[in-house]
């Protein structure tokens, strides 16, 4: 144990402001040596996107992290499947360019029935907001 604290050796208001203020004059112009500090690699998700329709479909409900990773890894795993196909139908057709049309017909093979008939609608107003420059 350390020895016991007297009111004398109490801190006085003015040291304690000093102490718990930042300092600015701390940081030095980096030397040749120095480590250079490591940048966060980003990682792109979803979850803006995701957070945003469930907010225009259901405006009282949230959603928890572990959700918000399946509905993410789920995005994914259907974005990777219609690239693979509309590369596929590229191919087959012995052209070099994936247009919008590529895309149409893959998101018709994979997704069944009025799911890809709302995805072709919502897909085909986005070409159309895209093309008009707004």
């Amino acid at each position: 144990m350390g020895p016991k604290k007297t009111p004398t050796d109490a801190p006085q208001a003015t040291t304690t402001a000093q102490k718990t203020t930042p300092s600015v004059k701390k940081s030095k112009a980096k030397k040749e040596g120095d480590k250079k500090l490591r940048k966060r690699s980003r990682h792109e998700t979803f979850a803006v996107y995701i957070y945003k329709v469930l907010k225009q479909v259901h405006t009282d409900i949230g959603i928890s992290k572990k959700s918000m990773a399946i509905m993410n890894s789920f995005i994914n795993d259907i974005f990777e499947r219609c690239a693979i196909e509309a590369s596929k139908l590229v191919r087959y057709n012995k052209k070099h360019t994936l247009s919008a049309r590529e895309v149409q017909s893959a998101v018709k093979l994979l997704l069944p029935g009025e799911l890809a008939k709302h995805a072709i609608i919502e897909g085909a107003k986005a070409v159309n907001k895209f093309a008009s420059g707004n």
